[in-house]
């Protein structure tokens, strides 16, 4: 049987890796603390989430708690290199540490990388490593080329480290889906991390990859349930402003939600978790106050009625999962 996560609520790392805004030492502590009295324990991370930052402040937090207590993730496809010439902020991070990235897929970098973040974290174990950002998405028409890298190296090492025992699980942590198929066809990952192709928005291509899963008895963590904004009340998809059609619709949600008594950011996560596929759900929270609500949006009641009339305005498809 296949290591998954523990769900249906994870916390993503992205956030204290301060993603978009700067958050303290304190903050970060607050929010992990937070997400460990709501009974959070599944944590992802990556090396490129603050250059480091995301990883070091989870390590400090988690080291509080018994290793077999919470699962882990973190990703590799990046080295991190030490350089002060470089900018504080970089890719969205603010304030991130000095480092320059690298991509490389190879099997000697995916070790190193590893064996980087143990560093990093101070923690002796990763529970899944997840190769991360294989997509168009992030290298444009070179993509396959990227992606092939990864299959040959990347998904080498981590087979490897997985019959050793060194890992538990390994797969991909990406925003779009067709590399998740590509990697069904050539090898044996345990799960994938889909950021905003599966929400209450946007689901055509999550679907497809739902039923690719199932069919490999692969599982599914869900990233970016509010895509990035526009689902919580603001005004950006995939952290981009939204296009007028893509907050209309939106918006029809929203009524509906309205209608019924159901908070919106209720109904986008709990749809996330809905089907069998899904191991976890990890929404980013900056503050106590984000993971609270977060926990408790998760078991909101949510009336059937609700489901049934975004189906009727064709919102969401007849036929896909909904809680209940």
């Amino acid at each position: 049987m296949r290591f998954t996560p523990p769900g249906p609520l994870g916390f993503g790392g992205a956030v204290i890796g301060n993603l978009f805004e700067e958050l303290t030492d304190a903050g970060a502590d607050d929010a992990l603390d937070a997400a460990w009295r709501v009974g959070i324990r599944y944590y992802d991370t990556a090396p490129m989430y603050g250059l480091g930052l995301s990883e070091h402040r989870l390590g400090r937090s988690l080291r509080q708690h018994p290793r077999e207590s919470f699962v882990l993730s973190t990703k590799v496809g990046r080295l991190l290199e030490p350089d002060q010439s470089v900018s504080a902020n970089q890719y969205s991070f603010v304030n991130a540490l000095k480092f320059r990235v690298r991509f490389d897929y190879s099997a000697a970098a995916t070790q190193r990388s590893v064996e980087d973040s143990l560093q990093r974290l101070g923690l002796a174990t990763i529970d899944i490593v997840l190769i991360h950002d294989v997509g168009q998405d992030t290298h444009g028409p070179a993509w396959r080329e990227r992606f092939d890298e990864a299959m040959a190296g990347a998904a080498v090492a981590l087979t490897r480290m997985r019959e050793q025992g060194l890992i538990r699980a390994w797969g991909l942590g990406v925003n779009v889906v067709e590399p998740c198929l590509l990697t069904l066809e050539q090898a044996d990952p345990d799960l994938f991390l889909l950021a905003g192709r599966y929400t209450l928005l946007d689901h055509t291509d999550g679907q497809a990859l739902l039923r690719a899963c199932a069919r490999r008895e692969v599982k599914l963590i869900i990233g970016g349930p509010y895509n990035s904004g526009l689902l919580a009340g603001g005004s950006t998809f995939d952290y981009v402003a939204a296009t007028p059609a893509m907050i209309a619709r939106r918006d029809q949600i929203w009524a509906i939600c309205q209608s019924h008594g159901v908070a919106l950011k209720a109904a986008a996560l709990q749809f996330c978790a809905a089907p069998d596929e899904v191991a976890s759900v990890i929404p980013g929270g900056r503050s106590a106050r984000e993971i609270m609500e977060n926990a408790a949006l998760m078991t909101q009641e949510i009336p059937d009625a609700f489901w049934r009339a975004l189906k009727d305005q064709k919102l969401i498809p007849e036929d896909i999962a909904t809680p209940g």
